[in-house]
């Protein structure tokens, strides 16, 4: 048993003394091992680094970039109101609420609103609503320079309204890649909410082309950057500060919602503008049809069952009746666009101009079809009732 005892000690004290040994040389040669290694062909696993990508501490700069571009606006308008003298009995308020005191007056009622600056010829982006009825529009600028604002045209279909400031040396904001942005970007909301000038709220983009009316050509980003009464018409930045979007509403908690306000794209916006800078409003193509999903049942058995656009109505006199397109049509490609929804078509459709013929193709009862149908302008939304 000693016998056994004393050659593990004699093997231990070695090994202590060579690996104190390797110790010393490795200070002394570094590169000694991978020699060592590579006379006898021993080769190491290659390393593999993961980049993580970091988000900026700060969104300072991104804002700073936008900021001097987004103003403050103050539209007022004559409101007529008439004085209401309460009944003093409660049931009596409460059924009859109260009769009419003196003559009716007049007084300004000022809406506040955001706007972004989007040319050095002074043309102010902004929503239809803020300015809405207004008969005086003035505009605080970032430096503290207060301008008149006239307005240039409006559009009520994207509530977008272009203004126009007589102002030097304005800071003209950047606009993003229409294509770059996507859902879970940063998005910072700068804006004049409730009057506190200058406010800047962080989200991210939570989707992109949501459809708010679905007979509407137009699309929205989603985030839940806070909007607030005063960010209307304000600007939606990414985090090198471009612009994304103009801010337009937030669905609020009397809709049990939380987080959930929408932004025009910008991409949409510069369309709007370029057409009210250059005619004073929007044209739009219509067909003269209502579209919705294509039903399952309908294309069962068919390869493009997944994509396309059912005709849900056709407008009597329209261009789609004269062209005889039918109820269950549907619609596959339009002027040679793909069509992979309704949302994807109504766009398509909108951007044709009135005046042209363009070619449609889609299935008929299962059979492929084709036809050619006249564009014309897409008429007014009606009225709310």
């Amino acid at each position: 048993m000693r016998q056994v005892a004393g050659i593990l000690a004699f093997f231990a004290r070695f090994a202590v003394i060579g690996l104190a040994a390797a110790f010393l040389i490795s200070l002394i040669w570094p590169s000694s091992g991978d020699r060592l290694r590579s006379r006898l062909g021993w080769h190491a696993a290659p390393q593999t680094t993961v980049a993580a990508a970091t988000a900026p501490v700060s969104y300072a700069d991104a804002v700073a970039r936008a900021a001097p571009s987004v103003v403050n606006i103050y539209a007022n308008r004559m409101v007529t109101e008439q004085a209401i003298r309460m009944y003093a009995d409660p049931l009596l308020q409460r059924l009859l609420g109260g009769v009419p005191a003196g003559p009716a007056y007049r007084r300004t009622r000022q809406v506040l609103g955001s706007g972004v600056i989007v040319s050095r010829q002074g043309y102010v982006l902004t929503n239809n609503h803020v300015i809405a009825k207004a008969d005086d529009i003035q505009v605080l600028l970032y430096d503290g320079r207060v301008a008149r604002a006239t307005l240039v045209g409006a559009d009520e279909e994207t509530d977008l309204a272009v203004l126009r400031i007589d102002a030097g040396n304005l800071p003209v904001i950047q606009m993003a890649d229409p294509k770059s942005v996507r859902a879970g970007d940063i998005a910072l909301a700068i804006g004049n909410p409730l009057g506190l000038n200058q406010t800047v709220t962080m989200g991210i983009v939570s989707a992109t082309g949501r459809q708010l009316d679905s007979n509407s050509p137009e699309d929205f980003i989603q985030t839940d950057a806070a909007i607030n009464f005063g960010n209307s018409g304000g600007a939606l930045i990414n985090a090198h500060g471009e612009l994304i979007g103009i801010n337009a509403l937030l669905i609020g908690k009397e809709a049990d919602a939380e987080g959930i306000g929408f932004a025009i794209p910008a991409s949409n916006a510069k369309k709007v503008l370029d057409q009210i800078v250059a005619s004073g409003h929007v044209v739009r193509g219509w067909l003269g049809a209502d579209y919705g999903f294509v039903p399952i049942a309908a294309n069962s058995g068919l390869p493009a069952a997944a994509r396309g656009a059912q005709i849900v109505d056709v407008y009597p006199g329209g261009p789609a009746a004269q062209a005889g397109l039918k109820q269950h049509d549907i619609l596959l490609e339009v002027d040679g666009h793909d069509i992979r929804n309704p949302a994807d078509l109504r766009r398509i459709e909108a951007d044709l101009t009135p005046g042209r013929t363009v070619e449609v193709a889609g299935l008929r009862n299962g059979s492929p079809f084709q036809a050619r149908v006249g564009v014309t302008r897409r008429p007014p939304p009606t009225p709310a009732p």
